[in-house]
């Protein structure tokens, strides 16, 4: 299929070179020059403009830091909108709240075409491996049409419900992220404190009832997983400050559900002192910096 793919971060280009691999033409656009020319590279075609990018596309992929940006690639002069033809379906994979899920369907329908919020979960390694989960809202048709698109990033592809849901779901699984890996640096830095050796630790909590993904894929502490940011220097992954924004969304929704969420706001608090100190660029993973005296 012809595919316009706008965002090519981090997330963003490993997925849209997992498109490259099953078959697909692509269309790109960054504001990264760099990251426009490793695909292309690859044999995607860099576009001037996402206006440019979705010209002739059969689908548009958005894979942006927030809501502002997805606003402004939509609906600038230069934007998706502009370009796009009727009937062409928009799947929006960024993490953004489910209010503006429904107003950029809302935008994208008036102009004829159907708007899939689709974010997804599995850090960049998944990104890479094509091994994502990918949540999805929309109607029961739309998602049927989409699901082939998305199978080329994902293993797991999750209809949610309508328009919104998708996003309901990702905010609430890195909700349980935020907090699993705050806890999990909590006990290993108590563990090394107290002398027991980290890999010991992590061993025994991986196959005992402490087990989590940040515990058995991600662990905070350098050197326990090989291939965890914590074991280069906290540096790739999924950053403190997209961790704290993921946060903000989860507790400014449950704010507006008058739904309590106690340990949400605690681990937004604890990224938010990560971020204030200068290290919002690490791996999320790298909260455990404020529990170890020599950090």
């Amino acid at each position: 299929m012809k595919i316009a793919f706008v965002g090519l971060g981090h997330m963003g280009a490993p997925m849209a070179l997992n498109l490259l691999k099953a078959g697909h033409a692509l269309a790109v656009f960054d504001l990264s020059a760099d990251a426009m020319q490793t695909l292309a590279d690859a044999g995607a075609r860099k576009a001037a403009s996402p206006k440019d990018a979705v010209n002739g596309a059969e689908y548009v992929i958005t894979m942006l830091p927030a809501a502002a940006h997805v606003r402004s690639v939509l609906g600038a002069e230069d934007g998706v909108l502009a370009g796009i033809a009727k009937g062409v379906t928009i799947i929006d994979s960024s993490t953004i709240d489910p209010a503006s899920v429904k107003e950029f369907a809302a935008l994208a329908a008036a102009h004829g075409n159907a708007f899939v919020d689709a974010p997804v979960s599995g850090g960049t390694g998944g990104a890479a491996a094509g091994t994502l989960t990918f949540m999805v809202g929309g109607s029961a048709a739309i998602y049927e049409s989409v699901k082939p698109v998305l199978s080329g990033m994902g293993k797991n592809i999750v209809h949610c419900g309508e328009t919104g849901t998708g996003q309901v779901a990702k905010i609430c699984n890195n909700l349980v992220l935020g907090v699993t890996m705050a806890g999990v640096a909590e006990a290993m830095a108590l563990g090394e404190a107290l002398g027991i050796d980290p890999k010991v630790l992590g061993g025994i909590m991986n196959t005992s009832t402490g087990r989590s993904w940040s515990s058995d894929t991600y662990n905070p502490f350098p050197g326990v997983i090989e291939t965890a940011p914590s074991s280069r220097g906290y540096s790739g992954g999924f950053g403190t400050d997209l961790m704290l924004k993921d946060l903000g969304l989860a507790t400014d929704a449950a704010k507006g559900a008058r739904q309590p969420a106690f340990m949400g706001a605690l681990a937004q608090q604890l990224y938010q002192a990560m971020s204030t100190r200068g290290d919002g660029k690490l791996d999320f993973s790298a909260i455990i910096k404020l529990y170890r005296s020599d950090q």
